[in-house]
């Protein structure tokens, strides 16, 4: 079983940068991805269930990370909010805290934390990482 994940992020190289280095090194499979919150909104409708984790920017090409996880609705138990951006800080953090994200982690400092939660969702759910079998 392979970890769900949909990705907002407008920046293309960091989103493919993100998604190669979570494929490579977890049990992540990116199935979707979003440089707009409106796009991110029309493909959760047409795909509730089929995502365990969304990592979210916080500043688009179109709309906001903020007001995203604010219209995201959880389709069952499990699935996670992760931001991931380059504007973190104590406040953000709090915000963050208060709507019910998952996580937040900062791009520029805390790559590593977000693959290290990553592996820590695939264990919870008993799987492998994509390169390793069974």
């Amino acid at each position: 079983m392979q970890l769900a994940v949909f990705v907002v992020e407008d920046n293309a190289d960091i989103q493919e940068n993100l998604v190669g280095a979570l494929e490579e090194l977890t049990c992540v499979k990116v199935v979707g991805g979003s440089a707009t919150e409106e796009d991110a909104l029309a493909w959760l409708a047409q795909h509730a269930l089929d995502w365990d984790l969304m990592i979210i920017d916080l500043f688009l090409k179109g709309g906001s990370g903020i007001r995203l996880v604010q219209r995201v609705q959880r389709a069952r138990s499990g699935q996670k909010l992760i931001i991931f951006s380059n504007y973190v800080n104590a406040s953000v953090r709090k915000r963050c805290a208060q709507l019910g994200v998952d996580a937040v982690f900062d791009k520029s400092t805390e790559i590593d934390a977000l693959v290290d939660y990553c592996a820590h969702q695939c264990s919870v759910l008993g799987t492998q990482p994509t390169g390793e079998s069974p």
